[in-house]
């Protein structure tokens, strides 16, 4: 059946692919690339930190339980276990050569320190938090340091952390991630993953066959495991790709004023309605069509004419030991195929997946199923029951939401308030609703420099050196080593750590200047930020600014070797062999 659905999925895919492509030059982003957003959430906070915050002397912060294994216990707690199946509620896959930031952490010994990657796919056990396509994490444990993306629904948007330190004896520190680097590869503010076969994951038999030789165990995940842990996976990362535009569509789409609350209130009823039928929608009756897909279809037709855009959220597949029969002995060759060639690449600018258009056949229907993943919360069974016993109240109970102050106050220009509707909806029907706990919010922090470099304390930052803050400092002016920050620290040591990763800098900028089909290597800035700087790929590469950078880490290698660098002689022995961006004291 997977093999089947595959098939079907990818043929769809493709057909869709080639539709969003023709239509990609003229319609509008549902989230645009080159804008990421405040790195700090604008309201709220994520769900990572409202499942693990606690309090510890007074002061609210994060109760992480280590190790990972007890983590994924406390995730698969909140959780609905299928009965009928022997695969977790949050799903687990090991990925020991993959394309993250992460993926050079534990060279060479990427075999015993593979990243796990979870996603939930589960519902939530009564009164637990909605965490289903919701919750993603990696861990890499060389680096001590989990990936988070979670949601954040008071903001209506995914937001990114990192946890450092998170080992044995250690102080796990939680921080939201710059979001500039974060948008670089997820350039829909959401989760990425793999297309079908995945063959980056244990579900590739020879990787699965390699990890069994490092001879450990991880974390509690079973290393022979077939393609239905990533399937599951990517269908999850899938759905969660398409809340950015159930949000737009119920924000903006619905419109304000009184017939923005009608057209809210009659997609959430609409949404309920298709939850309790298990997903068979009943046809649109008149006052659906008045309330909900006359204004919806209007402000598609004003707002976005050639349709909304929705970012790809899915990687080619790539097999990082094509070739081999087993794992090289030399371990220079075994570095080699951590190297993610530019077609691969997750910074490489992605197509639409669809466009959404108002006039289309499927339109309204997908914006109803689209709410409807936002109402199946721990609350779900409790409202369903009620409206069992009540089939003629959900419209009745709509009716009353929309009537009162508070109600319409829920229904207004924001994010889904989905807990705020679904207490309102039980209210109205006669049930008291769950007692909602205060949120815990643990302190929301940025790990940023101290004192940037190019400050009057740290002394002026020499004038040749100046572009590469102007385009380089979104994401390498940070105090994470991945993607590495040479830009952090003293002025005065600026040019050193330049000079210390000029092959690989000189290579991104060279690639530029050569067409998308012979690059080894994706540009930098990746194409998709360039936007940002007011600027595209192609005047980008032919750029006076881009020119001076390329000039200044050309004369720091000819300095070094006494010859003008030439990226094919670089990349010679491949990319992963050049030497890295940071020195081993950094």
């Amino acid at each position: 059946m997977i093999c089947r659905a595959l098939f079907a999925g990818l043929l769809l895919g493709g057909v869709a692919s080639m539709m969003a492509a023709e239509a990609a030059d003229t319609s509008a982003w549902v989230v645009d690339p080159a804008a990421p957003g405040d790195h700090l959430p604008p309201v709220g906070g994520s769900l990572f930190d409202a499942l693990f915050a606690g309090t510890r002397d007074g002061r609210v912060t994060h109760m992480l339980p280590f190790p990972f294994e007890k983590l994924l216990a406390r995730v698969d707690a909140q959780l609905l276990g299928d009965p009928a199946s022997l695969l977790p509620p949050a799903k687990r896959v090991l990925i020991p050569l993959g394309r993250s930031l992460q993926r050079t952490a534990a060279a060479p010994e990427y075999f015993r320190f593979p990243r796990v990657v979870v996603g939930v796919d589960s519902p939530p056990v009564p009164g637990a938090p909605l965490l289903k396509d919701r919750l993603f994490i990696a861990y890499q444990e060389k680096s001590a340091v989990l990936e988070v993306i979670s949601y954040n629904e008071a903001a209506g948007r995914f937001e990114f952390q990192l946890v450092k330190d998170y080992r044995a004896g250690g102080t796990p520190q939680v921080f939201y991630a710059n979001r500039n680097i974060c948008f670089a590869c997820h350039q829909n503010g959401a989760p990425i993953f793999s297309r079908a076969l995945w063959d980056e994951t244990n579900a590739n038999p020879l990787v699965a066959a390699t990890l069994t030789q490092a001879g450990r165990s991880f974390y509690g995940i079973p290393v022979g495991r077939g393609v239905d842990v990533p399937y599951a996976i990517d269908n999850s990362v899938r759905r969660a790709n398409r809340f950015a535009l159930t949000q737009r569509l119920w924000r903006e789409g619905c419109g304000t004023g009184e017939a923005g609350v009608r057209c809210r209130a009659g997609l959430f009823e609409a949404a309920l309605r298709l939850r309790l039928a298990d997903g068979r929608a009943p046809p649109p009756d008149a006052a659906f069509e008045a309330a909900v897909a006359r204004p919806l279809r209007a402000s598609a037709a004003r707002l976005w004419p050639a349709g909304l855009a929705i970012g790809r959220p899915d990687l080619p597949n790539r097999n990082p030991l094509q070739g081999l029969v087993r794992w090289p002995d030399d371990q220079a060759e075994g570095v080699a195929r951590s190297h993610v060639a530019a077609r691969f690449d997750a910074l490489l600018p992605r197509p639409p997946d669809t466009v959404w258009q108002g006039e289309a056949p499927d339109a309204l229907a997908e914006a109803v199923a689209g709410v409807a993943d936002f109402v199946a919360d721990g609350d779900w069974l409790r409202l369903k029951a009620a409206l069992v016993r009540r089939p003629q109240g959900l419209a009745r109970a709509m009716t009353a939401v929309v009537a009162s102050p508070a109600g319409r106050s829920l229904l207004a220009d924001q994010p889904i308030p989905r807990a705020g509707l679904i207490a309102a909806l039980l209210t109205a029907l006669g049930e008291a609703p769950r007692k909602a706990l205060p949120a815990l919010w643990p302190p929301a922090r940025l790990e940023v420099p101290a004192s940037p470099p190019n400050s009057t304390a740290s002394g002026p930052l020499p004038s040749a050196l100046a572009g590469f803050h102007a385009w380089c400092a979104a994401c390498h002016l940070s105090a994470e080593r991945f993607p590495p920050n040479f830009l952090y620290g003293p002025a005065a040591g600026l040019e050193a750590r330049i000079r210390q990763c000029a092959p690989r800098i000189y290579v991104r900028l060279a690639m530029a200047r050569r067409p998308p089909a012979e690059r080894d290597k994706t540009p930098m800035p990746p194409e998709s930020m360039l936007p940002a700087f007011h600027t595209q790929a192609a005047a980008w590469a032919a750029s006076a600014e881009r020119a001076a950078l390329e000039g200044v880490v050309a004369a720091l290698l000819k300095a070094e070797s006494g010859r003008d660098p030439d990226p094919d002689v670089l990349l010679a022995g491949g990319y992963e062999a050049l030497r890295p961006c940071l020195a081993a004291d950094r």
